[in-house]
């Protein structure tokens, strides 16, 4: 009997500052035999996602690091093929974790079936997963967002902050900013996803429009970037402001991650800067899902890059981190 296949990406070495290609390989393996209460998941799409980075190398992250040898333990959606679990049945669909072609899973962890809802399945794992969900319960949870706020959004090309900028608006926000790499992105985030005024941090002149965009101060920042732009903010913050962090993509690569200077300006404005893991907020999932999914329908956009065949998956992640990327990035099983 020929054995059922798969394949995964495994880390090759810790990563040191950019990651490479050659920092992953492809695995083929026998697919196992299920024991009772596993299942089989048949990925459909995988998903890069700049914060894998903070895995990748040896230290402190929001999770355990990826040792060499061991796969790399980024989000998919797929379909389930076989199960021998009574919760999870044939023909289901789940959103997981595991860059492979194919999960085993217990139901343990971040798996979760999928609702009914008309839309794409690669939207499982943009905006209406992680990133979308990121965006929703930074600005209503962790910001309490008000109507009437000004708002700065920090890699707002992104998938995060593409879907937080054009919440905030649909929530009454009175003037977004976001801030974006090239001039193309801050075209599109202008001119198709609503924002009020889009920066491009390369060109010159970046600091005094930073300034100028800042006018009277920003009620919340959502920022994914790191240190340094926290601290270019936080002189324009307005008392009682609220800073989220959601991630920190220059700050992955970064030899020497900067200091924030400007700290004063927290006690002098009372301002509140928070961290968001957005798996503290899955109780809250399936109704704000239910949310996007009804403003998609109403044109809330999105953007996508989709790659096909799980070997493409190492450049197609590591093109997060050139600037190559634009949109929510997919690999296509």
């Amino acid at each position: 009997m020929t054995a059922r296949m798969m394949e995964r990406i495994v880390l090759v070495r810790h990563v040191e500052g950019a990651p490479q290609p050659a920092d992953f390989r492809v695995e083929t393996l026998p697919i196992p035999e299920l024991a009772e209460g596993q299942f089989l998941i048949a990925n459909r799409f995988v998903s890069c996602d700049p914060g894998t980075r903070s895995r990748l190398s040896p230290g402190a992250s929001y999770a355990r690091p990826v040792m060499p040898g061991e796969p790399v333990d980024g989000f998919c959606v797929g379909e389930v093929v076989e199960s021998r679990n009574a919760r999870f049945a044939v023909g289901q669909r789940v959103t997981a974790t595991g860059w492979a072609s194919h999960v085993v899973s217990s139901g343990k962890g971040y798996v979760l079936p999928l609702p009914d809802l008309d839309v794409p399945e690669s939207l499982w794992l943009g905006i209406l997963g992680v990133p979308g969900m990121t965006a929703w319960f930074a600005l209503k949870r962790v910001a309490e967002l008000k109507p009437g706020a000004r708002v700065l959004i920090t890699s707002a090309a992104g998938p995060v902050g593409t879907t937080a900028g054009q919440l905030a608006k649909r929530w009454g926000a009175a003037h977004v900013v976001g801030v974006a790499g090239g001039a193309e992105k801050c075209r599109w985030l202008a001119e198709v996803a609503g924002f009020d005024e889009a920066l491009d941090y390369k060109a010159p002149g970046f600091e005094a429009a930073f300034a100028e965009a800042a006018g009277p101060g920003f009620d919340v920042m959502l920022d994914n970037v790191g240190n340094a732009m926290i601290d270019r903010a936080l002189p324009h913050m307005k008392v009682f402001g609220r800073i989220v962090l959601s991630g920190a993509t220059a700050d992955y690569l970064a030899d020497t991650v900067p200091g924030v200077v400007n700290m004063r300006e927290m006690i002098a404005k009372r301002l509140r800067m928070e961290g968001i893991l957005v798996f503290d907020d899955l109780p809250g999932f399936a109704e704000a899902q239910a949310g996007i999914a009804a403003m998609v329908a109403d044109g809330l956009v999105y953007r996508e890059e989709i790659f096909d065949g799980l070997a493409t998956l190492p450049d197609a992640f590591c093109g997060l981190f050139t600037g190559a990327s634009f949109g929510r990035r997919l690999v296509r099983i």
